[in-house]
């Protein structure tokens, strides 16, 4: 245990007859960028805030840097950050007093101006967050969140809405959290920003972990084969986009509609830069 900063075994949530989460088995190594890949719906979500502590579990045995998070313990809120898909701060403060305030809450917090520095917003010390641009007050998020110089982070979402421009300055703030040897979970659309940036990729589906394995470079993970909730095997393929990226026209960005079949991915116009628009009640 003393190298797994996550595990996770037999994990389930349901909401009546719902079952968002279906028994996933998950460990994630102190010092890793994991990440978690899959559509709306496949259970991303309410598996990190139950990892987080904010939603219980109907079933199974999580263990989050040696506690249980069920038990909202003190000495493990002051050892992680969180960036939620969409937050908000006082728009009046500037950069310096928002990330002040909040560094306030921990006991050990980090250097205020070390924070923006890593996130890249070191120019924009005094500027009021009113002023920032979408991806500026993005990264905002995330200085907030590495605040109290967590060991381990969670990115919800971090960079959906993004114009490419915007999303590859938010990658470039997650490598740099890497070499501090942070831990980082994030959940993401994007297969390339899975590729980009994660040592390790698990891929979601209807609430199960359908593929999991180290990042290549010729595609996310391997094809392997799985349990369903049934008990009955099925063969799962890595997802890969059903076209090519077109030579003119707007920017896209690939994501997965179903990780389950092949050639399932599309490719879909990106607008300009801006804050994500998907609530924290996105399943």
């Amino acid at each position: 245990m003393g190298d797994v900063a996550i595990r996770v075994r037999g994990l389930r949530r349901s909401y009546g007859d719902l079952q968002a989460v279906r028994g996933i088995d998950l460990d994630v190594e102190r010092g890793q960028v994991f990440a978690l890949l899959g559509p709306n719906g496949a259970g991303k979500t309410t598996t990190v805030e139950i990892l987080e502590g904010y939603r219980a579990r109907s079933a199974g045995e999580v263990s989050v840097l040696g506690h249980d998070p069920a038990r909202r313990e003190r000495s493990l809120r002051e050892r992680i950050g969180i960036v939620l898909q969409s937050t908000g701060v006082d728009p009046y403060l500037t950069v310096r007093e928002t990330v002040e305030l909040y560094a306030g809450f921990y006991p050990r917090p980090r250097d205020v101006r070390e924070v923006l520095d890593i996130v890249g917003l070191s120019e924009k010390l005094d500027a009021r967050v009113l002023r920032l641009s979408g991806g500026q007050q993005r990264r905002l998020d995330v200085a907030i969140a590495l605040a109290g110089d967590p060991q381990l982070l969670f990115l919800d979402e971090p960079t959906t809405g993004f114009d490419p421009g915007a999303r590859r300055q938010a990658w470039e703030v997650v490598r740099n959290l890497a070499s501090l040897g942070k831990t980082v979970l994030l959940t993401t659309h994007y297969m390339d920003e899975a590729q980009n940036l994660a040592d390790r990729v698990a891929v979601m589906a209807r609430g199960e972990i359908v593929a999991e394995g180290p990042r290549r470079r010729s595609g996310i993970g391997t094809s392997r084969t799985r349990r369903s909730g049934s008990g009955s095997p099925r063969t799962i393929s890595r997802c890969r986009p059903s076209s090519p990226r077109p030579r003119s026209g707007p920017p896209t960005a690939t994501s997965c509609s179903s990780p389950t079949r092949p050639g399932s991915c599309t490719r879909s116009p990106v607008g300009r830069s801006g804050r994500g628009s998907s609530s924290r009640g996105s399943r």
